[in-house]
């Protein structure tokens, strides 16, 4: 008898994932420059330079050295060498032992939700949010609840945030710059994140986690300042990944921090290690480790993707779409022209124009336009936006 919940997960598709494949083979039938496909957020800017040196420079060494096993948690140089580059980019005080390698951020959110969940327990995130959080916080036996979007600023909604605090209440998701929205959590909202948690924390008794999901922390615009969030909340987990950052997202690595300030810091490392071993998430592909703690302070060249963000938020809003202007990541959260967002998104496949309804974000009436594309298809795409907006102003 097969696992029910497992072959519902497995025999559908994300929306993402069945645009992106709609998108490939549309591309067969009409030819790859007709279809504007604006579905996954796969990086479009090449890895750095110095990453191939990276890898070159590793691959001359003996492969039985190169391609051996780490230690589960990963190579201790690797975790000390990251410590040290975290600490000098954010004022942070962290060693080698606070870290955890992983199979990128899914694998890195995974562990740290099983490693404090109890059946029954609840976790707390924010519209608009990346769809997968509900799969995993439920395959750990917990519950995710949902504060809405403020559809205002995208910051927190606090006083809905405070009504869904409770005795069950087990840790919050934040993702920041966000992914759908491409809005950054300001430090006034970190600030009170933070007030907010610790005063829950005293009124209840218990410690309620942060889980910071920070995949596209280094792409923000306009000289902004992403906050770290382990020097305003102690009980804060870090789950970072370099598939943005230096665009290699099939290379499946990043990692965990656990702060010396949480709450029994040696117990949950521990429970982290456990979890990681439940899950099967030990030893990251070694290769990548070294490579990625040889690339630690290369700098993101984000500047293709300030280009894109400009050009698609002015072309859109000047044909008449209502947009966020992202603050970070690549994506462009525009409220859909007709209330339904999954049959705009549903018409603009028709005029082969793949953007993601937003509904699974949990902020129904808008659609993600991913822009981590060539300039070529934002220039090329806005005919049929255009169309589109012109169609609906006819039947609606």
């Amino acid at each position: 008898m097969l696992n029910e919940t497992m072959y519902g997960l497995g025999s559908k598709s994300s929306v993402i994932r069945e645009l992106f494949a709609y998108g490939l083979e549309r591309k067969k039938i009409v030819g790859e420059d007709k279809v504007y496909d604006f579905s996954l957020g796969n990086p479009s800017i090449p890895a750095p330079q110095q990453v191939k040196e990276a890898l070159l420079s590793l691959l001359q060494e003996p492969a039985e050295t190169l391609h051996g096993y780490s230690p589960a948690s990963g190579d201790p140089e690797v975790k000390e060498t990251l410590a040290r580059s975290v600490n000098r980019r954010f004022g942070t005080a962290f060693s080698g032992k606070n870290f955890y390698m992983t199979v990128g951020a899914a694998a890195s959110l995974n562990i740290c939700i099983h490693a404090v969940t109890n059946p029954g327990d609840e976790f707390i995130t924010f519209a608009p949010f990346f769809p997968e959080y509900t799969v995993w916080v439920e395959n750990a036996g917990a519950k995710l609840l949902v504060t809405p979007a403020d559809t205002e600023s995208f910051q927190i909604d606090f006083e809905a945030f405070e009504r869904l605090i409770g005795p069950k209440t087990k840790g919050v998701i934040i993702n920041s710059p966000n992914n759908p929205s491409g809005v950054v959590y300001s430090e006034e909202t970190i600030r009170r994140l933070s007030e907010t948690l610790r005063r829950k924390e005293r009124e209840l008794g218990t410690v309620i986690y942060l889980i910071s999901d920070e995949p596209y922390r280094e792409i923000v615009y306009d000289g902004l300042t992403v906050p770290y969030v382990t020097k305003y909340y102690e009980d804060t987990f870090v789950c970072y990944s370099y598939s943005k950052s230096l665009s290699l997202p099939g290379e499946r690595i990043g990692y965990i921090i656990v702060p010396d300030e949480m709450a029994d810091a040696d117990r949950v490392m521990a429970a982290v290690n456990g979890a990681g071993r439940a899950l099967g998430f030990v030893c990251a592909p070694v290769l990548f480790q070294r490579a990625v703690a040889m690339c630690a302070d290369v700098p993101s060249d984000i500047s293709a993707y300030g280009r894109n963000r400009d050009l698609l938020y002015n072309g859109l809003t000047e044909l008449g779409y209502e947009c966020v202007r992202p603050q970070g990541a690549f994506y462009l959260f525009v409220k859909s022209p007709e209330p339904d967002a999954e049959a705009f998104s549903e018409r603009a496949k028709r005029h082969d124009v793949l953007v993601v309804p937003s509904d699974s974000f949990g902020c129904p009436g808008y659609v993600r336009v991913s822009y981590c594309v060539s300039e070529k298809t934002i220039v090329d795409s806005m005919p049929a936006f255009r169309a589109i907006m012109e169609e609906l102003r006819d039947c609606l």
